[in-house]
């Protein structure tokens, strides 16, 4: 270093730059002592802006997920209070439809009670219509496939689907009678349709179902029920309600055959199983005096005496037919008649010298919450279901109030199912926003580690560097006043 030079103070240069420095340092340490920050700029720190811009992004997302997930949950409270209200307008048809189903209510009673139930049935569809949210539509059949971004990423979803839930959407999917009868009539004596209740029946002398395997397919998944020609309706009920789990399918049974009947004596055995294999048997030998409900009487005692053997139940309906009814579905079957009178049925007649034997096969009927099928007729049912809507719920008859009972029934498994899936989303939902806030939480922690100032070291710093400044001026008068005192060699 070269001393006693005028034109060059290197020790003036350097105590100049040092407090430059030293100032660059001061100027900066104030700013995050005034902001707060250790990174006001990316000259700061460049890699550490970076990553708390990322945290600030995904801050921002966060929030707004959590937001949009708080206001979905609005949403679905809001088609779950509604779906509330359905339930318990629901509940009050079920509850007339019972009290109308129970006899002994005169016609015009049976038809005030329907029109309590129409009001409550267009209640029903002004909720489905009216309920909404935010101005969407949630229970009208048109709230489909609706995804809530609850995250900061895309994908981040929540999807919902509502179906419609106005009167005439919900009810119960029932399986319809194929245009054959009730099962594949096979080989001579079979008959088809015909009893006081409406329902269908097949009778034969040995049964006529078609042998194998229905397949079911309901909402829930396949399965396959066999079957046999001496099949009872009560058996393929059971073996379908076997596998209910599978398929979201269940079954009811039900037999029930209206005679024509001449008069004459009668005599036969009556039992259930098939004509040629009969259980559960009992003896019947009456004479049928007219063709009316006192003629029958005789006939109609002896089937009823033994009613808690075989489950056949006897009445005579206002057309003076012999109806016979197994109400659980099992066969109703007849062997060795014989006598001066007949009983007609399906285009079969049991004579003396003719058709002498005859199994009656019911009813089974299929019904689920939502659509199913069937693989075939093998069971004499239509291979689609088809909806019983509560919109055609009629209680004006004790018939039909007894049909609305079922139809209410599933579609109150239909709303409540409804109102599950909403509460499992509620509580999705929920759990997300509980996640998001934790999250929250934790990326505002990893964003003040990046770029939260520390102030206690900041203060220490900013004093130091105070002191480095004053040294610095210090030191760079200290050079100045050197080279000013070269000048005393001049005088």
């Amino acid at each position: 270093m070269l001393s006693g030079v005028i034109n060059t103070n290197v020790n003036a240069l350097y105590a100049l730059n040092s407090l430059n420095n030293t100032t660059n340092t001061a100027n900066r340490l104030e700013q995050e002592l005034s902001s707060g920050l250790s990174i006001n700029s990316p000259a700061d720190n460049p890699a550490g802006y970076i990553a708390a811009q990322g945290f600030t992004s995904q801050l921002s997302g966060v929030n707004q997920a959590t937001s949009n997930a708080n206001q979905a949950i609005s949403l679905v409270q809001t088609a779950d209070g509604a779906i509330t209200q359905q339930v318990n307008i629901l509940q009050n048809i079920l509850s007339v439809a019972s009290q109308a189903a129970n006899g002994g209510a005169t016609s015009q009673q049976l038809a005030s009670l329907q029109q309590v139930v129409s009001q409550l049935q267009t209640e029903v569809s002004s909720i489905s219509n009216q309920t909404n949210f935010n101005g969407v539509s949630l229970l009208n059949g048109t709230f489909q496939n609706v995804n809530f971004q609850v995250g900061a990423s895309a994908g981040q979803t929540i999807g919902l689907t509502i179906g419609s839930t106005a009167a005439n959407q919900i009810g119960a999917y029932q399986s319809g009678i194929n245009a054959g009868g009730i099962y594949a009539a096979t080989g001579a004596g079979t008959g088809g349709v015909g009893d006081n209740t409406g329902n269908s029946f097949t009778i034969s002398a040995a049964g006529a179902f078609t042998a194998g395997n229905v397949g079911v397919s309901g909402s829930s998944g396949n399965s396959n029920v066999a079957i046999a020609v001496a099949e009872s309706a009560q058996n393929f009920a059971a073996a379908v309600n076997g596998v209910t789990s599978k398929t979201n399918v269940t079954a009811t049974a039900d037999t029930s055959v209206a005679f024509t009947v001449t008069a004459g004596t009668v005599s036969f055995t009556l039992g259930n199983g098939i004509a040629s294999a009969q259980t559960n048997t009992v003896n019947i030998s009456a004479t049928v005096s007219s063709v009316t409900a006192a003629g029958l009487a005789n006939v109609v005692s002896q089937i009823n005496n033994a009613t808690g053997q075989t489950g056949i139940v006897a009445a005579v309906n206002s057309s003076n037919q012999l109806v016979l009814t197994q109400s659980q579905g099992d066969n109703v079957s007849i062997h060795g008649f014989a006598g001066t009178g007949t009983l007609i049925a399906g285009g079969t007649t049991l004579a003396a010298g003719g058709t002498t034997a005859a199994t009656i096969q019911g009813l089974t009927s299929l019904q689920s919450t939502q659509s199913f099928g069937l693989s075939d007729t093998g069971a004499g049912l239509a291979v689609t279901s088809s909806l019983s809507a509560l919109s055609g719920v009629n209680v004006s008859t004790q018939a039909g109030a007894t049909a609305a009972l079922n139809v209410v029934s599933f579609a109150l498994q239909q709303l409540e199912n409804v109102g599950g899936q909403l509460g499992a989303v509620q509580q999705e939902l929920q759990a997300t926003v509980s996640n998001l806030q934790s999250t929250n939480t934790n990326i505002t922690a990893a964003q003040g580690v990046v770029e939260d100032a520390n102030i206690p070291q900041v203060t220490t710093q900013l004093t130091q560097t105070q002191i480095l400044q004053q040294a610095g001026v210090s030191a760079l008068s200290q050079s100045n006043t050197l080279q000013q005192s070269f000048l005393k060699l001049l005088q």
